[in-house]
């Protein structure tokens, strides 16, 4: 039987779900709620915009109007929110997390108090509500240290501190002047960790895990990994430096010591893992830096556009909690994403600036996919940047270097005066001279 989907969401991760569960074989529709222009316009997905996603009686009426077979939750507010919950309750398969196993990720202090309790390698930390206590540590400890706020900062409320008085000041921001509101009214400070990141995904459910392929994300806003974090610039698939061997270590000392940990702690995880890894440079070995329930954004479209399996049915089996059954394809050769964001991001960044030429940027090499992640429509009919993160331009290739050079010919052709983009994505992982070449 062939199932009708609803995507909760609108951005870039919820387009590249849209595209990968509507190429399933055994998908009959797919509804995301509430979408954007971009979504709608690729006929990846019928848009809802009107639906209240954090309003869970409505997105029940919803989804028995509409025989909705299957509910995946992409952003964590409406998972912290219970969204999840209230759906399973209503009989409707859902791939999200509880609010109670969502505290992965909506509090980084539950997060660690499960990494001590069961074992999970990760940096050293104390907690702290009381601003003159948090700054003792600080100055025992020394500088570089890290100062991160307790809940939910929309990916912004990490301080990597190279000095005591930074710290001091990320301490003051959070704890006095409340500039994350609730979500900063706790801090955590942790040891500083030397190495290199990576992002590792796994399906849960409840009981199994399986892991995805491998992605590494580009956090900062500019060539070389300068300037401010921002919710991700670029990102590639797989990333050369989870090995299979490290693959195996992940799994084996972070992700199923989790899974079973949450199951034990009477809140079994549903949904997707997403862990954050240092990968440290003295001993090689993978730390768990945090967790986010859901798929990273913008590894997400690199991930989406090499699986080869059908995502319906995979998702569906993590709800029924029949993962150990499912073993999934990927295409070979590698992917790459190019974020094309406003001017200005990830500060204060303009409004609706027209974009032009998008169906032709598509076009101008093989496997290239663009998704949206904030546009709209202007009366015109033309497409206007919404958000700080606006595209994703995608694409495949038998190797990274081939993957780097259709996204970028893709990016090229994108008519946006408004936007800008990183010109190195892959650097990690590419040989220096295709940088030469750019720049």
């Amino acid at each position: 039987m062939r199932v009708v989907v609803l995507v909760i969401g609108g951005g870039g991760r919820e387009h590249a779900l849209c595209f990968a569960l509507q190429r399933s074989p055994s998908c009959e529709a797919v509804f995301c709620a509430p979408g954007n222009a971009g979504i709608s316009s690729s006929g990846d997905a019928t848009c809802v915009p009107d639906l209240d996603v954090l309003d869970s009686t409505s997105v029940i009426s919803f989804c028995r109007k509409q025989g909705i077979g299957l509910v995946v939750v992409g952003p964590e507010a409406p998972l912290v929110s219970g969204l999840a919950n209230d759906l399973v309750k209503a009989g409707i398969p859902t791939f999200g997390p509880s609010s109670e196993a969502a505290a992965l990720e909506g509090s980084k202090n539950f997060m660690k108090n499960l990494c001590d309790k069961y074992g999970i390698p990760t940096a050293k930390y104390k907690t702290f509500t009381d601003p003159s206590s948090a700054k003792l540590y600080i100055k025992e400890q020394g500088a570089p240290i890290v100062v991160k706020a307790d809940g939910l900062a929309a990916g912004k409320g990490v301080i990597v501190a190279m000095t005591v008085e930074e710290a001091y000041e990320a301490v003051d921001s959070m704890l006095v002047e409340g500039v994350f509101g609730s979500a900063g009214c706790k801090v955590i400070i942790e040891e500083y960790l030397e190495g290199e990141e990576a992002s590792f995904f796994a399906l849960v459910d409840g009981e199994n895990a399986i892991a995805l392929e491998s992605a590494q994300d580009h956090k900062r806003v500019g060539d070389g990994d300068t300037g401010p974090n921002t919710g991700g610039m670029g990102a590639y698939s797989p990333a050369p430096i989870l090995t299979q061997e490290l693959q195996s270590i992940v799994m084996q000392s972070i992700i199923l010591p989790t899974v079973k940990g949450m199951a034990a702690e009477g809140c079994k995880f549903v949904g997707v893992l997403y862990a954050g890894l240092m990968i440290e440079k003295k001993s090689g070995m993978p730390k768990l830096i945090e967790y986010n329930v859901r798929f990273g954004d913008p590894e997400c479209q690199v991930l989406m556009v090499r699986l080869e399996s059908d995502l319906v049915q995979v998702l569906l089996s993590a709800c029924r909690g029949e993962l150990s059954r499912v073993t999934l394809d990927w295409s070979p050769g590698s992917a790459m994403v190019v974020v094309m964001a406003s001017n200005g991001y990830p500060g204060t960044y303009e409004k609706g600036s027209v974009i032009q030429n998008l169906e032709e940027a598509e076009l101008v090499a093989p496997s290239v996919k663009i998704f949206h992640a904030g546009t709209a429509f202007d009366s015109d009919g033309n497409f206007v940047a919404t958000g700080g993160r606006v595209l994703g331009v995608t694409a495949k290739g038998r190797n990274l270097e081939e993957a780097h050079e259709r996204a970028y010919q893709a990016v090229e052709a994108v008519n946006w005066p408004g936007g800008f983009y990183r010109h190195d994505i892959g650097w990690r992982a590419l040989p220096k001279r295709q940088f030469a070449k750019q720049n």
